[in-house]
């Protein structure tokens, strides 16, 4: 599919903190017939404000910081829509509960268009 008007298309997006279940989780929405996805590590603006910036007041937000989370997996898949639960579903069994501390966070973004997809990328 390319220069597509991909109005059944859209991306969603996983943060996920919990990345000891990074690899299970990629498996796992491979073998449910998610064609797809690009993950990048990333981390929060806190600890790379932290990281960056070495005044006492942003070392001082460190120590009171939720977490000693360092670094994160950002997951994006352009999906069909009717996938969607799919992979919430998929997430849930190997993430657990996003509303928990230190998981997740799951959002979706409408596709209008897409170039370089193929019809084996996204179902």
């Amino acid at each position: 599919m390319t220069n597509a008007d991909s109005g059944g298309l859209e991306l969603l997006v996983l943060v996920l903190y919990k990345t000891e279940v990074y690899n299970k989780l990629l498996y796992a929405l491979n073998d449910a017939g998610i064609p797809g996805a690009t993950t990048v590590s990333s981390s929060g603006m806190a600890h790379a404000l932290a990281d960056a910036e070495d005044s006492h007041i942003i070392a001082a937000f460190r120590a009171f910081a939720a977490s000693d989370r360092r670094e994160s997996k950002t997951i994006f898949m352009v999906i069909d829509k009717s996938m969607r639960e799919r992979v919430r579903r998929v997430i849930r069994e190997k993430v657990g509960d996003l509303a928990q501390p230190d998981t997740g966070i799951l959002f979706a973004l409408p596709v209008t268009f897409a170039d370089g997809l193929y019809e084996t990328t996204v179902l």
